[in-house]
């Protein structure tokens, strides 16, 4: 990471107004006494919080007619940086504030070398050195980009690192406990922690431990210099007994709308256009206090969860490999038992299947052990002609001699079962029905039940109760497009099928199999009591 290129840091550069707007926030403000408060930016890149705070620091000095001395300036800044080019880019930048600003230029250099911390802030100890204000965009690096040793460094010394948690999760949690008692963290970064699954430890920690004080939706809205795809929320936290949330969404990014936003974010009485809410352990975090948030805690307070309905849901198969392991059913030259027809996202894209012909590789036999290749010679030749692709997967690499597995278990019982399919990314609820002839992909959710009719429970899911529950747990990804993971998807509320009438299964079935929006309309408004409002938040 001290050579990558900006990418494989995962360095995103945020624009001015929008840093100024966190400081702000912070309350790291010219016209306190900045010098005797200490600020750190974790991971300063090019300096765009570092620069500017250095700046704020040094009006702060020159109006309260302070000489800038390094004996005077020592403790208030600290930044860290593990890129050679870019510690050296910005340090040259500091220095010449710096000296603009009265500092002298031995004094100037003194300050850099305590100030200026180049290695990974993960690893680096400041002895008992907390801060009043920590700031910045932590890197968004993947797991799967760390070195093994070192990401087990990371795990000993992090409790937030969570199953495929990305590092700006323990960047959070670090920086969190180097707050002083009082001192405030404001972040901007992607939002997906607060309602993943990985985000779960971070959540109870902050919910524990400190006071989320404010939460600033950052969809659809220009906050970087470059796109980004995961979308992004400002989150200020404080080391203070725990209180309300205030909440903004999507402000416009100009100095004047983020001025007048921190002033009512900050301000003692509540302004009409801020939203509060409380955080707690466990769970997602749905910080919107909306009419769609009261109908989901009233279903959430009377109906079961769509799994202890007597519905399962589950995803299907990646194979790490998909060039080698899905081809034309037709043509795929191995055993016909050897092979699954395979429905993709692409077959489903009509809002019925039609399937392209594509079949995937099945490994497992009915007990869900691998076949012996010695037992099937086509499957055999197949596999070792396409051995240089399949063995460079990490499941091949981490099971040598299974090297011919797929990622996930293959299920062929689930082939011949009736089931609805659900893209992954999607900008709406979008339910397939399909009838039991095909396997789904790794990008298909799909949902089988024993009990519930499966076209009366797509009328449901499609009525709007499916997006209602997905957008308030899910995260937003690029294009506005929601995720529709397992995870969100056991979220939604619906009643048992023993406890739907007999009318209304007939109805809600029919809506489906004629497409009536209409009838399905009126079906789901009666299945879930729904008033006129409610009814009016379900279409909308």
């Amino acid at each position: 990471m001290a050579e990558a290129s900006t990418d494989g840091r995962g360095a995103i550069f945020t624009r001015r107004e929008v840093v100024d707007f966190i400081l702000d926030l912070v309350g790291y403000t010219a016209d306190k006494p900045l010098q005797n408060y200490r600020l750190l930016e974790p991971s300063f890149g090019h300096g765009d919080f570092l620069i500017p705070s250095i700046e704020r620091l040094m009006v702060s000095i020159t109006r309260q007619k302070l000489r800038p001395t390094a004996r005077l300036l020592r403790d208030s800044i600290r930044g860290v940086e593990l890129h050679v080019a870019s510690f050296g880019k910005t340090a040259g930048e500091i220095r010449e504030i710096l000296v603009q600003n009265g500092v002298c230029e031995n004094d100037a250099d003194d300050l850099l070398d305590v100030w200026l911390i180049r290695g990974d802030f993960l690893l680096t100890l400041f002895d008992s050195h907390t801060f009043t204000h920590i700031v910045g965009n932590p890197p968004y690096i993947r797991q799967e980009m760390v070195p093994n040793a070192l990401m087990a460094e990371y795990r000993r010394r992090f409790e937030t690192i969570y199953d495929r948690a990305d590092i700006y999760v323990p960047f959070i949690e670090y920086s969190l406990k180097l707050l002083d008692e009082g001192g405030a963290l404001g972040f901007i970064c992607a939002d997906r922690w607060m309602k993943n699954r990985y985000g779960g430890p971070l959540r109870d920690l902050v919910a524990r431990e400190y006071h989320l004080r404010t939460y600033v939706d950052m969809i659809n809205t220009d906050a970087f210099h470059s796109e980004v795809i995961a979308y992004p929320a400002i989150t200020v936290i404080a080391r203070e007994p725990s209180g309300p949330t205030r909440i903004a969404k999507q402000p416009k990014i100009d100095v004047k709308t983020l001025a007048q936003l921190s002033r009512a974010l900050t301000q003692d009485e509540l302004h009409d256009k801020i939203l509060e809410t409380t955080v707690s352990a466990g769970g997602p975090w749905t910080l919107d206090e909306s009419d769609a948030l009261t109908l989901i805690r009233r279903l959430e307070s009377e109906l079961p969860a769509l799994e202890d309905a007597g519905c399962r849901v589950g995803i299907g198969v990646a194979t790490g490999a998909d060039s080698v392991f899905i081809a034309p059913f037709d043509t795929l030259n191995v055993e016909s038992d050897r092979k699954l027809p395979l429905a993709m996202t692409k077959d489903i894209q009509s809002g019925e299947i039609e399937w392209r012909g594509l079949g995937v590789i099945n490994p497992f036999d009915e007990s869900g052990k691998l076949v012996s290749l010695s037992d099937y010679p086509k499957l055999r030749d197949y596999l070792e002609l396409h051995s240089d692709t399949i063995r460079k997967r990490h499941v091949s690499k981490k099971n040598p001699n299974g090297w011919y597995r797929t990622i996930d278990r293959i299920y062929p019982e689930l082939v011949a079962r009736p089931k609805l399919l659900i893209p992954d990314i999607k900008g709406d609820a979008h339910i397939v029905y399909e009838e039991g002839r095909f396997y789904p992909h790794h990008n298909l959710y799909h949902i089988t039940s024993e009990s519930w009719d499966l076209r009366a429970l797509k009328s449901v899911l499609s009525s709007g109760i499916a997006r209602l529950f997905i957008e308030a747990y899910s995260t937003r990804m690029h294009g506005n497009c929601l995720r529709f993971q397992a995870q969100y998807l056991r979220r939604i509320r619906i009643p048992r099928w023993t406890d739907v009438p007999k009318d209304l299964r007939h109805q809600l079935r029919d809506a489906a199999e004629k497409n009536d929006t209409a009838s399905r309309e009126d079906a789901v408004s009666r299945l879930y009591s729904l008033s006129t409002k409610e009814r009016d938040i379900i279409r909308s």
